[in-house]
């Protein structure tokens, strides 16, 4: 079913935030809070709410800036902002996180991301991990090593000379097309997202999916890998919060599940102590549209029962 609510919510970033709300079946046990990723929407997330929903979670999910019906006088589509756009995707992010506490007073909340969602959401834990109850950063890669440097310069090269509000020409060779290579016998330039040949034609037939994203929405996505990458930024974070971590074996967008690997051994390695991770076999890039979501879905509801809410 469609979510219950449609809602604009003022941020004081600028941004008028629209938010998708699904209603838990009664009693209401917890907030999910969820990121979509990048150049697609919150509306995607129907089917996994209604999953939800029905074992007792209510679902918050918005536009990011640049993306979907959400609108800000500095956020063209395609752009997070003009200036400081990773940081006021984060600010947006605790709008809503607020706008919970104050209609969920007491109720625990678990940060979700998915792809660029997933960076988001680790941002914010490092900024408010305090404030959740678990973190679940899917499908995510903070490789910070040189080829991201590369893409760094390459997208500061641009800026000098196409601008910061263009469309980026190199950085979609570098990931989209580069992933889309990575799938043999591949049907369409999307067939790297899902083995649902379905879900890949929504995709591609959704006018608010699989656009081009700005060079300056590019440069903040790198931020957000940065940021997520530097081991300092943990420093406030409570070392028992629950961790679940997902990715694909065959998604070409963490390597096959090797960034995930590699942010699991990090987060051990700073004495995080609640990690689940799981490496879905033959699994693409959107585990929730993928032939075998029921299973994911199933599997995060067991991790909200035994760990974020235990």
């Amino acid at each position: 079913m469609p979510f219950d609510e449609r809602r604009v919510l003022a941020s004081p970033t600028g941004a008028a935030l629209n938010l998708l709300v699904r209603k838990a079946v009664e009693p209401t046990r917890a907030i999910v809070q969820i990121n979509h990723g990048l150049a697609e929407h919150a509306g995607r997330y129907a089917p996994f709410a209604d999953h939800l929903a029905a074992y007792g979670f209510q679902i918050y999910v918005h536009d990011h800036r640049g993306h979907g019906g959400t609108t800000a006088p500095d956020a063209p589509p395609g752009m997070f902002a003009r200036e400081n756009g990773a940081e006021k995707v984060i600010a947006d992010v605790l709008a809503i996180h607020e706008l919970i506490a104050k209609e969920h007073p007491g109720l625990p909340v678990i940060v979700f991301g998915h792809s660029m969602g997933g960076l988001i959401a680790l941002n914010f834990v490092q900024r408010h991990g305090r404030r959740v109850a678990g973190a679940a950063v899917w499908n995510a890669n903070f490789s910070a090593g040189p080829s991201e440097r590369l893409a760094r310069l390459l997208l500061l090269w641009e800026r000098f000379r196409l601008g910061s509000d263009v469309p980026s020409r190199l950085l979609p060779k570098l990931t989209f097309q580069a992933w889309a290579r990575q799938i043999p016998n591949r049907r369409t330039e999307f067939d790297w997202l899902s083995r649902d040949p379905a879900e890949v034609d929504a995709y591609i037939a959704d006018p608010l999916c699989g656009w081009d994203a700005s060079v300056s929405m590019w440069r903040d996505i790198f931020d957000l890998i940065f940021t997520g990458a530097d081991d300092r930024n943990f420093a406030a974070v409570r070392r028992d919060l629950p961790f679940h971590l997902v990715g694909g074996e065959r998604d070409p967008a963490t390597a096959g599940g090797k960034a995930v690997r590699d942010l699991d051994a990090r987060l051990r390695r700073l004495g995080f102590s609640d990690v689940s991770t799981r490496i879905y076999p033959d699994t693409r890039h959107e585990s929730l549209n993928e032939v075998n979501r029921d299973v994911v879905m199933a599997d995060f509801v067991e991790w909200l029962n035994e760990a974020a809410l235990r």
